[in-house]
């Protein structure tokens, strides 16, 4: 496979199986949208107990007593609250997450030239999946504000339908600081975990190219390069959680009715960085691990079957 454009020059876009014109990236539009909006949205149950662990402790104590005291509370359709939001809002997310990050790729590929790219390959990850990802959140963020405060209003308080509470978001904006008021916690909390996500991701698949299938990547069946996938998405997900739930806490916090009004500076030091760092971390991890491990499995059989290639290699 030629790396050279028809100009004669190096071009990334021409590195890969197929070339990375139009059709190509959005491709990886669409198979961002699948990987991102099915799998956010068949965890919502767990995301229901997770933000009202974050919320209200003393209630929520741990993810299984969250879930039966949300089932005897609100009956099985309390725990799939704020299901129409995350579905929509993780779908867009992920067509500007995915599809965002290959053109980001080669374009700063490109900019950087041939070798310095070889040399420099975790700066252009980063650089890629960050500028991405500035572009998915706003996307979702209007979605996302409303996500939380379905998920974490007392009962009857808040429309759970997804039309009459993007209504009611609209018709109290003012309090709710709706569409763009969590965009800066947002991206404090989305640009770090995509940033690991995909340079972990990336640097794992490199590791397993390098040491456990040494052989061109092309010579092993998909069955198998999809294994790797799905293994380095679940291990890049891990780390991942870790480093944004922090800023996850929160972004939960936020919605909460006695942190109206109050600066995100205001809501960390009063709940403090072990109880921001840790609490509801374990579901998390557990959470983030499987959802990035199948994201990355759906992105990545997509791409394949489209005849694209999975992503990442030596």
């Amino acid at each position: 496979m030629s790396h050279l454009a028809p100009t004669g020059k190096w071009d990334a876009r021409y590195i890969g199986p197929v070339p990375h014109d139009a059709t190509y990236y959005a491709k990886c539009m669409l198979g961002g949208v699948l990987a991102c909006g099915i799998t956010h949205a068949g965890i919502t149950p767990l995301d229901v107990a997770k933000c009202n662990m974050q919320v209200d402790p003393a209630k929520y104590k741990g993810l299984s007593s969250g879930l039966v005291t949300l089932i005897r509370e609100e009956g099985q359709t309390g725990i799939w609250k704020g299901f129409g939001p995350t579905f929509v809002g993780y779908s867009l997310q992920g067509m500007f997450k995915f599809g965002l990050y290959e053109v980001f790729k080669d374009q700063y590929m490109n900019l950087a030239g041939e070798e310095l790219s070889n040399k420099y390959k975790p700066a252009i990850w980063l650089a890629g999946s960050a500028s991405a990802e500035v572009f998915a959140d706003i996307a979702l963020c209007p979605l996302e504000m409303t996500k939380v405060k379905i998920q974490t209003s007392p009962s009857g308080t808040f429309p759970t339908s997804f039309g009459a509470a993007l209504a009611e978001m609209s018709r109290t904006k003012a309090e709710t600081r709706y569409p763009f008021g969590s965009l800066v916690p947002l991206w404090s909390r989305q640009i770090p975990y995509t940033m690991a996500k995909f340079l972990f991701y990336e640097k794992i698949v490199q590791l397993f190219y390098t040491h456990v299938f040494p052989e061109p990547k092309e010579t092993y069946a998909k069955t198998t390069q999809l294994g790797v996938t799905f293994a380095s998405g679940y291990l890049a997900g891990v780390v991942c959680a870790v480093v944004s739930h922090p800023a996850d806490t929160v972004v939960s916090l936020m919605g909460k009715p006695s942190n109206k009004g109050k600066s995100i500076g205001t809501i960390a030091s009063e709940t403090g960085i072990v109880t921001l760092a840790t609490k509801g971390l374990g579901t998390r991890v557990l959470m983030i691990g499987t959802l990035t491990g199948f994201q990355w499995w759906i992105y990545d059989s997509f791409k394949a079957s489209m005849g694209l290639g999975t992503t990442g290699g030596k």
